[in-house]
């Protein structure tokens, strides 16, 4: 059911929810938390940076899930349908690989997850994938992601959610895990 998560009881402040994109403020949301996560930290690290335009581009056609603290956006995880693939160049060899590996299959790419920092150890991260998957699951067969190798802290909490690594390749800016979670 949709907004309904599993988390650890007393991890999550009762005022956080956990939803669906709803305009633009959570939008600018996403854009300075992203800001505030490209620094590598031992917490990890985001490698893009999108555009209000592309992410409003991407949210007409699947919102992402974000979570709220006292009306602010304090974690998200982006929805990228292949559709949106020409809007983010550097992913082109993501999505390359992805239709290789997933032929006839139905995906999207969860874009880039980020938490901010009170935030972390919270059950967040958990709580955003539930969201996609309750969102998302009749629409998608497999929810893909991308995520530097050298992130651990990142691949362990995909790997605790359910992703595997499907393949590892190098690209010109980093090696990277393709990981999914299958559905179906």
């Amino acid at each position: 059911m949709p907004g309904a998560v599993s988390v650890q009881p007393n991890r999550l402040s009762l005022e956080t929810t956990v939803g669906l994109v709803e305009g633009e403020a959570d939008l600018e949301g996403i854009l300075a938390l992203q800001r505030a996560s490209l620094a590598v930290t031992a917490d990890g690290f985001v490698t893009v940076q999108h555009t209000l335009e592309v992410l409003k581009a991407m949210h007409a056609l699947a919102p992402s899930v974000v979570a709220r603290a006292g009306g602010e956006v304090v974690a998200y995880a982006l929805v990228m349908p292949p559709e949106a693939r020409a809007w983010v160049p550097i992913l082109e060899p993501m999505f390359v690989e992805l239709e290789a590996l997933l032929p006839n299959t139905r995906f999207y790419v969860m874009g880039q997850v980020a938490v901010a920092a009170k935030h972390r150890g919270t059950g967040l991260f958990d709580a955003l994938y539930a969201e996609h998957r309750a969102r998302y699951a009749s629409r998608w067969d497999v929810c893909v992601t991308e995520v530097a190798t050298r992130n651990t802290r990142s691949m362990r909490a995909h790997a605790r959610v359910g992703f595997e690594t499907v393949k590892t390749y190098r690209d010109a800016t980093d090696e990277w895990a393709l990981l999914a979670w299958r559905w179906r």
